[in-house]
């Protein structure tokens, strides 16, 4: 008979064996601080224009290589619970916003490292997050009274270009002249009078081959495929778009014919053919010069799309089907039937054009109501491509933004270090414990100069000294730090034209408040044991059975 071993009282009595379980605060609350410190550090050295990449490789062996906080943290597939509530949070601030997703980790991550001083002065946690929420809330109040430039024309290319130009400065140093045109150009074009932008309404289609600066933006739909019949070019036409194959009809039950001679197998072929030719030959005389398919173009349906000078596309994805149907405004049709005129969509020009050895298919409309754009970009090799997909990207979510709210921040640290002195002084408004943690509130916002001024190679507490001193004077809430100089120095944002989103900031800061004060607010860790592998297998006697 197995000697039966009880389990220790508590918790642990109630798991699995092998759960773990943490509680109090050396083992709880500072592991998982040290945890989301570490993250934040790892993302630190990313931010910014000089911002080093990261080179990552996923779990099915595909291989990035980028400085985008959301795209490291979306494959690097971390573990660590209290981690992973950073990496939510800038998941929401990649949903609300589009941008900003590193300031949200690197902010969570420098509150919490300044909580971890003030638990070890005896502050408890309670009072931490408490004092956090005043802080938020108070710079909350401060931040709209810091805006600093505003759009009041969003169809205006040249101001969209100012303002747009610091978020992808920050992906791509030194390309940003050339991808702000691109992607102000490719949104000015399709905003329509009425509604919401929509970031779908972007495209982009990456072509290996020649260099950044002949990327190009296309009214239109760009596919790296090629037609499937002879015809390459259709001008001025309207377009039929199918989602089903162009083939002979199956039917929808199986059926038996049972043919008895020769005229008879050579009728009913010929009567499918029939059949085919006068559908193709109704869609001709509509006046579609153009046919689209969700599927496969049979052989015969080929030949007489050939006979009466028709242009085949094939797209295999149901997507982009509904994409083309929206550019071109057409409607997908599920069954090969004689369109109708407000089925029928229309295009300047369908054609084939090579770029490289690559061959694509175009549908340009050039007229006022184009709904879709798409940028051509090329490049060397496909991380490269990635990568800038990855700044235009960043770049639609802030027209997005600016179309809703046109107000904008000074950046380059100077709404930070701003910020970080007003709640300094509204710190020592305070009677009560939370003042401390108000106070490295505001101490915590200095990460943010530091970490651009230490990524360019720059003593970060110089910067931050030259910043205060700056922000001492009312005209100075301006002043940020001048990423091209060679040692310290600060600027005045509004004459380089360096600003940042306010939506960006606001939402930013809510949720790495929210993440910092979650992860204080945890004072125990239960693990239960995954259940894994088969069961043991239960003897259907007694234990004294033998």
């Amino acid at each position: 008979m197995a000697l039966s071993v009880p389990k220790a009282p508590g918790v642990s009595q109630m798991l699995k064996e092998g759960a773990r379980m943490y509680s109090g605060l050396e083992e709880a609350v500072y592991r998982n601080i040290t945890a989301c410190k570490e993250f934040a550090q790892t993302m630190r050295s990313a931010y910014g224009p000089n911002g080093m990449n990261k080179m990552i490789i996923n779990h099915i062996e595909k291989q990035f290589v980028t400085s985008d906080a959301g795209t490291i943290m979306r494959e690097l597939d971390v573990e660590h619970p209290a981690a992973k509530l950073m990496v939510m949070a800038s998941q929401i601030q990649d949903a609300e916003v589009g941008d900003g997703t590193n300031f949200v980790v690197i902010f969570a991550g420098a509150l919490l490292e300044k909580a971890e001083e003030l638990l070890r002065l005896g502050i408890t946690t309670a009072e931490i997050s408490e004092g956090y929420e005043r802080a938020l809330d108070k710079a909350l109040e401060i931040l709209p009274k810091l805006v600093c430039h505003e759009i009041k024309d969003y169809r205006d290319v040249k101001q969209v270009k100012e303002c747009m130009k610091s978020a992808l400065m920050s992906k791509q140093y030194g390309q940003e002249d050339f991808l702000t045109d691109l992607v102000a150009k490719a949104c000015v074009s399709i905003l329509p009078d009425k509604g919401t932008f929509n970031v779908d309404n972007i495209r982009v289609c990456k072509i290996l081959g020649s260099g950044l600066s002949k990327s190009e933006v296309v009214h239109g739909m760009v596919f790296k495929r090629f037609v499937e019949g002879d015809v390459t070019f259709a001008e001025k036409t309207k377009v039929a778009i199918f989602s089903c194959p162009i083939d002979i009809i199956q039917t929808e039950t199986k059926g038996t014919v049972l043919i008895k001679s020769a005229d008879e197998l050579m009728n009913f072929s010929s009567g499918e053919e029939n059949l085919l030719e006068s559908q193709i030959k109704a869609i001709a005389e509509t006046g579609a010069k153009v046919v689209v398919s969700g599927g496969k173009v049979g052989d015969m349906a080929l030949h007489f799309l050939n006979k009466y000078g028709l242009m085949a596309v094939r797209l295999n994805s149901k997507f982009d089907l509904r994409r083309l149907a929206r550019a071109v405004n057409g409607t997908v049709l599920p069954r090969i039937t004689t369109p109708s005129q407000e089925e029928l969509g229309y295009c300047d020009k369908v054609c084939i054009e090579e770029l490289g050895d690559t061959t694509v298919v175009a549908f340009r409309n050039d007229g006022k109501d184009s709904r879709i754009a798409t940028i051509v970009i090329r490049g060397a090799t496909d991380n490269f491509l990635d990568d800038i997909e990855r700044a235009i990207d960043d770049g639609v979510n802030n027209f997005k933004c600016l179309s809703r709210d046109g107000r904008y921040v000074p950046g380059a640290g100077a709404v930070e270090i701003e910020l970080a002195t007003q709640i300094a002084a509204y710190a020592d408004t305070l009677p009560g414990l939370e003042q401390y943690a108000v106070r490295k509130f505001a101490a915590a916002l200095e990460v943010f100069p530091k970490a651009l001024s230490e990524n360019t190679g720059v003593n970060g507490t110089d910067v931050v000294n030259q910043l205060y001193l700056a922000h001492t004077d009312a005209k100075g809430k301006n002043i940020g730090y001048n990423i091209e100089a060679e040692k310290a120095e600060t600027i005045d944002v509004t004459t380089s034209k360096v600003y940042d989103l306010f939506q960006s900031k606001y939402w930013g800061m809510k949720y790495a408040v929210g993440a910092a004060t979650t992860v204080l607010k945890v004072d125990q860790i239960i693990m239960a044991k995954r259940a894994g592998g088969p069961k043991p297998r239960q003897n259907a006697g007694s234990d004294d059975e033998s």
